[in-house]
């Protein structure tokens, strides 16, 4: 192998390089190979680039290595609880052995728990903004000796509406910190606060924002919205292996997941209504293979690193086109490859079109299949009302297919468990899903 193609000279400290050598870190992602020198300097640096392309070790290595060269501190601020939970896992892999602390402070989890991990004087700490402000304002946390900041999912953060709490973050730290931006867009608001809070960035973007990865193939039927059930149905009859669908509301995610359960297959939902360890466990048993189909509203479309997984389904397309980029980005990570499917209504071609100018691309569309009948009891209620004679100009209701578009917005959380559930502030009026609930654990590596 060309040692240019390895991690050897990107200035990585022996100890970090035998580190991943062990771990079976072989070739550095191209985000990794131009991110890590540029970090390693001390400069500030936006890094771009789609999911799943191995930024979290774009960022950790020079964290890591920095962290214990100066002796110093590091804070890693993301929107959500399951990006919290892998960016930990993450670092652990290459910081456990070398000893450091981290510390996680996000919603959801005993504030008691977090005040005696930071007792500890942990050497990261990876926090959501809300929790992180909680800890600022009763003096729990102080990071006014910040060595080196990181916004992992800086664009999400700004679209979960965080902008006021992450000005506060950044004026608590130190002006000689240095900055490391990560994003998988670069949208206008993206790059006034790098020109605000950042020093002459240096620029790192791997594709243009709206690209996919190559191994993703991707799909989409128009569909009336009382025939989503029966798609969806004939769908998980073709395709074996895991399965990932994406609902717009909870409300919706938990009337698809009761579908996919009466069909026989194993299911599980991550959503605001579920509790933080049934969103642990739902996640965990989708990593393990007990549940076969993951309903989850856009709390899981970022920060979400589980491999392998052979389909996302969009059910109900995103409020934002850059929300399906991050959402079919679950499937092909790592090199391997995926599929994605959308269904969209026959109104909602102004959306597709939205979606196709942010990629650059036309979306594929395949013809409607011969549809299984309907399960009894599952058909829309005016399809058994009309089976059973019930004939009303003001009978009928609604499909039991549909999702509610209202305003609610989901509690706020967060996470910071490996293999735990996710929070998420909704990103736009529709969405009924998410919560950044302020709270979460702290803890530490090596223990």
């Amino acid at each position: 192998m060309n040692p240019q193609d390895t991690f050897y000279g990107l200035g990585i400290a022996p100890g970090i390089l035998t580190i991943l050598e062990k771990g079976g870190f072989k070739v550095p992602t191209p985000i990794q190979a131009q991110s890590i020198p540029v970090a390693l300097e001390g400069k500030d640096l936006i890094g771009i680039a789609q999911t799943g392309t191995g930024k979290t070790l774009a960022f950790g290595i020079p964290l890591i290595q920095r962290v214990f060269e100066k002796k110093g501190f590091a804070l890693v601020v993301v929107p959500t609880r399951e990006l919290a939970a892998q960016v930990y896992e993450s670092l652990g892999q290459v910081g456990a052995p070398l000893g450091l602390k981290a510390a996680t402070l996000i919603g959801g989890e005993s504030m008691t728990k977090q005040l005696r991990d930071l007792s500890r004087k942990p050497q990261v700490v990876i926090g959501t903004p809300g929790r992180l402000i909680d800890h600022l304002e009763r003096r729990s946390l102080n990071i006014s000796k910040t060595d080196i900041v990181v916004l992992d999912e800086a664009d999400r953060m700004l679209d979960m509406g965080f902008a006021p709490q992450l000005k506060k973050i950044l004026a608590e730290l130190p002006a000689s910190r240095q900055t490391l931006l990560f994003s998988a867009t670069m949208p206008e608001t993206i790059i006034k606060m790098a020109n605000a809070f950042l020093k002459m960035p240096a620029r790192v973007e791997i594709a243009h924002s709206g690209k996919t990865s190559e191994k993703v193939t991707q799909e989409l039927f128009f569909v009336q919205q009382e025939d989503k059930p029966r798609l969806l149905e004939k769908v998980l009859q073709d395709y074996r292996g895991s399965v990932l669908v994406f609902a717009r509301t909870k409300f919706g995610a938990k009337k698809i997941a009761m579908r996919v359960r009466a069909l026989g297959h194993a299911a599980a939902e991550i959503h605001a209504n579920r509790s933080l360890p049934q969103r642990r466990e739902a996640l965990a048993g989708f990593k393990s293979g007990l549940y076969r189909v993951l309903v989850a509203t856009d709390i899981a479309s970022r920060g979400i690193d589980v491999t392998n997984i052979e389909l996302v389904i969009n059910y109900d397309l995103p409020d934002a086109a850059e929300d399906y980029i991050h959402r079919i980005g679950r499937t092909a990570r790592a090199g391997s490859g995926g599929h994605a499917i959308a269904f969209a209504r026959p109104n909602e071609r102004h959306d597709v079109a939205a979606i196709e100018r942010l990629m650059k691309l036309t979306l594929p569309v395949s013809k409607l299949p011969e549809l299984p009948p309907w399960q009894q009891g599952m058909e829309p209620v005016s399809t058994r009302e009309s089976q059973q004679g019930y004939k009303s100009r003001f009978g009928g209701g609604r499909p039991s297919g549909g999702h509610f578009r209202g305003k609610s917005r989901g509690s706020r959380g967060g996470f910071g468990r490996p293999g735990g559930g996710s929070g998420g502030h909704s990103s736009g009026p529709r969405h009924g899903s998410g919560g950044h609930r302020r709270g979460g654990p702290g803890r530490r590596f090596g223990r």
